[in-house]
């Protein structure tokens, strides 16, 4: 079982971070920005490979793009005004 809008937001992460002006990029904070906008965004899950071919061409859709660069956008706001006391530090493996 994926939840496939993960490796969207991870892919959309690397796109856009480079761009954003004061967000450090830590693991920590990296993290947070994920975690904000993966609890905003619906899931998508799937449980076999088929599943996942499909919903991912369903998802490159200009909308669902949309969505996941507003929460992610709207994550860097929000974790580089309040970045956690952990932030500057690598994230725990695992």
């Amino acid at each position: 079982m994926k939840n496939l809008i993960e490796d969207e937001v991870q892919r959309e992460y690397k796109r856009l971070v480079p761009n954003v002006q004061g967000f450090c990029g830590c693991d920590v904070c990296r993290d947070d920005v994920m975690v904000f906008a993966l609890n905003r965004l619906p899931p998508h899950y799937v449980t076999h490979h088929r599943g996942a071919v499909l919903q991912h061409i369903a998802m490159q859709r200009d909308q669902d793009q949309a969505d996941i660069a507003v929460a992610l956008m709207e994550g860097f706001r929000v974790v580089s005004r309040s970045p956690r006391p952990e932030h500057g530090k690598k994230a725990p493996a695992g």
